[in-house]
């Protein structure tokens, strides 16, 4: 039993046309004509980045913290 004729296969069909169709009308209107996919991307905001803050210290400059920090704790152990 086909359920062409009827009013589901009818509808199945409609379905399947508007699926097919609807992504080539897409595709047919953003790739012939460079201006419509400009306007579009251009009133959407893609990622935006925050400004560069300050760079961490290198590891030599860590290394020279770590140090005068253990300088200053031996300083204030010893008297």
């Amino acid at each position: 039993m086909s359920a062409l004729g009827t009013s589901k296969g009818i509808l199945e069909i409609a379905k399947f046309a508007i699926y097919v169709t609807v992504p080539i009308a897409l595709m047919y209107t953003f790739a012939n004509n460079s201006k419509n996919l400009q306007r579009v991307m251009g009133n959407r905001s893609y990622v935006v980045y925050p400004p560069e803050g300050p760079r961490p210290p290198s590891p030599e400059e860590i290394r020279e913290m770590a140090r005068e920090i253990a300088r200053n704790r031996d300083k204030n152990k010893l008297p």
